[in-house]
């Protein structure tokens, strides 16, 4: 109850981690209590060895080994602590055992606002067909890796909101995280040939100033998808519920007061006739990533959530409109973007997501129904994020919230970028974790 008990990510006692020379170790570790907070971790281990905690209450451990560490052997081993009042619990002890090899893949991280880019030689992953290649969510065209690649280096451009990108913060820093795999076929969700896994990521100081470039008016994003062609999702906030005027891009981000209606209008622009557009989810978020947690729901598995929702009659079948009232949430942030998960299927087909409409987590799915993500070709797409903002709570005194320590900007994917850290990580399923270590990059 009140001890500390390692759970997962934590690594098992006397578990064997291969480093690599120049490149970054890192594991997780995550403990519970029932009756006590977990506060701290305590590590034993090499010189130069860090640790954080994240807001999801984990312990990253970070270590990078140096030339003369090579052919040796290093115990980490590690306790947490539980804080209950005055006293202090703390949990069992581990130690796990880690390897020191030479360096295998050869690559770089570049990190900037709004985007990171990784160069991989090719010469450094020898047998691997590159066409095979792809990033966490390859189905946005832009997260394609062949088309920046050339003869000597694979290349991917990632956006900091898009190709599956996971964010993760600390006290201090935003980390964004990503990483190129293996597949077998494009259509397959799950692989069990991965031959390598390159993870990659980059850090941003959380202080200073709002970057520009996520404080501005987010494009349509356009998808390529077999049996739905080029089709192109645009996402836009009306001045009424007439939805006649459309808000200037200009005025992003845009100040709303607690309790003012907003007005949101999603379209899927295709090319395909007889297909029809569904919104399965929307939340709210302080950063523009689909992947952040946690989130303010507002329509969830088809179901409105949030119960100042209303649905306005659409135009046709590939247009959702919809009205909310400024809520709460957003005071608890600087800023807050509007994040929705969308699908186009074939209209009038009755096996397709869009035709199950709202689907409780506590209701039996329709015969016939099953959960595989594979999907039959042509019925419907993948789910596709896309996002608009960032919204503003403007003080009012018709407003009863009060001012919530807006000081601190952090509403925005990218808060003052003093500096930018790019780290790539490799696994190689069969000989264990590597990780290499990358230039840092300031601005």
């Amino acid at each position: 109850m009140y001890l500390p008990r390692f759970v997962q990510p934590t690594p098992l006692n006397g578990e064997h981690l291969h480093a690599e020379v120049n490149k970054e170790l890192e594991f997780r570790v995550k403990a519970e209590a029932t009756h006590s907070t977990i506060n701290d971790v305590i590590v034993s281990g090499p010189l130069n060895i860090t640790n954080h905690m994240t807001t999801q209450g984990e312990f990253v451990i970070r270590w990078t080994p140096i030339r003369d560490n090579l052919g040796e052997y290093f115990p980490i081993c590690f306790i947490t602590e539980g804080l209950s009042g005055s006293s202090v619990y703390q949990s069992e002890m581990r130690c796990v055992v880690v390897e020191v090899g030479r360096r295998k893949v050869k690559a770089k991280v570049v990190c900037d606002e709004t985007k990171m880019t990784v160069e991989v030689e090719k010469s450094s992953v020898t047998g691997i067909d590159e066409d095979h290649l792809r990033l966490n969510d390859p189905s946005n065209s832009a997260c394609d890796l062949q088309r920046f690649s050339n003869n000597t280096h694979i290349i991917g451009v990632i956006p900091l909101n898009a190709c599956g990108t996971q964010i993760e913060e600390d006290d201090d820093n935003l980390i964004f995280k990503n990483e190129i795999t293996t597949f077998d076929n494009p259509n397959d969700i799950i692989t069990r040939h991965h031959q390598v896994e390159i993870q990659f990521y980059c850090q941003y100081a959380k202080r200073g100033n709002v970057s520009l470039g996520f404080s501005a008016h987010r494009d349509s994003i356009t998808v390529v998808e077999k049996g739905f062609g080029t089709f192109t999702y645009q996402f836009e906030f009306y001045q009424t519920s007439q939805f006649t005027n459309m808000v200037d891009s200009r005025d992003y981000p845009l100040d709303v007061v607690v309790k003012q209606m907003i007005y949101m209008d999603i379209e899927a622009v295709s090319t395909v006739n007889n297909t029809e557009l569904f919104v399965e989810s929307c939340r709210a978020a302080p950063y523009d990533n689909p992947n952040y947690h946690p989130t303010y729901p507002i329509i969830e598995n088809g179901c409105i959530v949030d119960e100042t929702v209303q649905i306005f009659s659409p135009r046709h079948q590939r247009h959702f409109q919809f009205g909310m009232e400024a809520f709460k949430f957003i005071g608890m942030h600087d800023q807050v973007y509007i994040s929705c998960s969308v699908i186009l299927c074939e209209a009038g087909n009755p096996n397709t997501r869009c035709a199950q409409g709202c689907v409780n987590s506590t209701s039996p799915q329709p015969a016939g129904h099953h959960h595989h993500r594979k999907r039959e070709a042509a019925m419907q797409t993948a789910k596709h994020h896309i996002s608009q903002g960032p919204l503003r709570l403007r003080r009012s005194s018709e407003s009863s919230v009060t001012n919530m320590n807006m000081g601190l900007m952090v509403g925005c994917i990218v808060a003052a970028v003093a500096m930018l850290c790019g780290v790539m990580l490799y696994k190689d399923k069969t000989s264990g974790v590597k990780y290499q270590p990358l230039t840092t990059f300031e601005t």
